[in-house]
């Protein structure tokens, strides 16, 4: 392969529909990030949380489209990053990497894990 066509890194990208909200909190998060980094060989490192979480009622998110968790997992070599939906049931997961990684076990997973009853996909190679 023309090292210049060498693929950069890989990016799956998930849409998913119809999912359990019960999972849509830090401690399942942090979970689903161990699991799914497991899944693909991937490193650990820093994860943040950005939601309402000890935040008095009337600073916290009500709308649909903004109700929710989001978080990201640093791995060695790049990031995972989850949004929530919680009013809409809707998760939308990125996966990006530089070392390649398996897309159908992590989509499998995923749509395992939040209990989706549709999901859209996206695969990009990053060049």
């Amino acid at each position: 392969m023309d090292e210049s066509k060498k693929p950069y890194g890989y990016e799956l990208i998930m849409d998913l529909h119809g999912c359990d909200a019960s999972k849509f909190n830090r401690t399942s998060l942090d979970n689903y990030f161990e699991e799914v980094c497991k899944a693909i060989d991937m490193k650990r490192c820093e994860l943040y949380f950005w939601d309402d979480v000890g935040l008095p009622p009337e600073k916290r998110q009500t709308l649909p489209h903004t109700k929710g968790t989001s978080a990201v997992q640093f791995i060695l070599t790049s990031t995972i990053v989850v949004h929530t939906l919680d009013i809409l049931g809707t998760v939308y997961v990125n996966i990006f990497a530089c070392k390649p990684f398996e897309r159908k076990v992590a989509e499998e997973l995923t749509k395992e894990w939040f209990g989706a009853n549709g999901c859209r996909t996206h695969f990009i190679e990053r060049i």
